[in-house]
């Protein structure tokens, strides 16, 4: 060891301590001692080791309640810092949201909620009929004063949601879905959501929903729907009397719907069947189909969600003329 000479005391040769004399290369005697220093708490952040405060943020969405910046560990000065420079905006004494933030989110948080309903389903990406207002889940003890642009939702959800936080659990947004929307629209919301995997229709079935209306659309949310659009029709027909088979596939062409043996129904909604390209495909099947001995009827969205009396009466008038029993070939 280059700190200790041979012959010196602490060495192997001329031991002074009883461990040299049994194991000198492990004896750490003689070894300078190193003093620890307290440098005090560490900032993570200065190690590049944590996400700064608006990174933390946005990660979030660009909504924060106070509480959980100050959980996360950021520090006052910061959250001040931050709204000095004009990175953090207060939209009420303990919300912050980044300037730009989604417009739905801020109004939530301005009235100290979450988005829920048919705008917490459209930040999900599910279906949804037009809707003016900002559907917002508030506690159950929150001001009933009206926010204009907003629709507050009082009612206890299913799932545990604590004022702070700033997103709503799937099963919530579908369980006011159900008490506030118009049960066509709101069922085929129910579906967009299984189609789309953020729910389970077996799990749905399971859940104590406080709501009959919930209860109902659990038992009848079915899995052979891929779009609202669909899942509106159908249920409109069961509705006056005519059962429709789902997701027929003939010809190598899957068929949104068909009443009885050769009454074939196509819908065409906005995401389905938006290119020049897949309209044309869709007007070859349909002549393919119809050289078969098959009758085709084609609806659009507006005409199922705006014109439903049209749309049951071509229906009717269809089978009245039995174009729904021709033979086919």
């Amino acid at each position: 060891m280059p700190w200790l000479e041979a012959g010196t005391p602490g060495t192997a040769s001329s031991p002074t301590c009883g461990c040299a004399a049994f194991s000198p290369d492990r004896c750490t005697c003689a070894r300078p001692k190193v003093e620890a220093i307290d440098a005090g708490p560490v900032n993570t952040a200065d190690l590049g080791t944590g996400p700064s405060l608006l990174e933390w943020i946005d990660q979030r969405h660009g909504v924060s309640h106070t509480s959980q910046l100050r959980v996360a560990g950021y520090t006052a000065r910061e959250i001040a810092d931050g709204v000095a420079r004009g990175d953090l905006h207060r939209v009420r004494r303990s919300w912050l949201v980044r300037p730009d933030a989604d417009e739905r989110r801020v109004k939530a948080a301005s009235v100290g909620g979450r988005a829920t309903c048919l705008s917490g389903a459209e930040m999900l990406g599910l279906w949804v009929p037009d809707h003016p207002e900002v559907h917002v889940a508030v506690q159950a003890t929150a001001s009933r004063n009206a926010t204009e642009g907003v629709r507050l939702h009082w009612a206890s959800a299913p799932a545990p949601v604590s004022r702070t936080m700033t997103e709503e659990p799937v099963v919530n947004i579908l369980f006011h879905v159900a008490r506030c929307v118009e049960p066509r629209d709101a069922l085929a919301v129910w579906e967009s959501a299984i189609r789309a995997k953020k729910a389970m229709a077996a799990t749905l079935k399971r859940v104590a929903w406080r709501s009959s209306a919930a209860s109902e659309f659990a038992r009848l949310a079915s899995e052979l729907s891929d779009s609202g659009l669909e899942t509106r029709f159908v249920h409109g027909m069961k509705q006056v009397g005519v059962p429709v088979q789902q997701q027929v596939t003939i010809d190598g062409h899957r068929i949104d719907g068909r009443v009885g043996d050769s009454l074939l129904v196509q819908l065409d909604g906005f995401e389905f069947h938006s290119s020049a390209q897949d309209r044309r495909r869709d007007l070859e099947a349909d002549a393919r189909l119809v050289l078969r001995g098959y009758v085709v009827l084609r609806f659009d969205y507006f005409q199922v969600f705006f014109r439903w009396e049209y749309v049951v009466e071509t229906i009717l008038m269809a089978i009245a003329q039995r174009l729904h029993r021709r033979e086919i070939r």
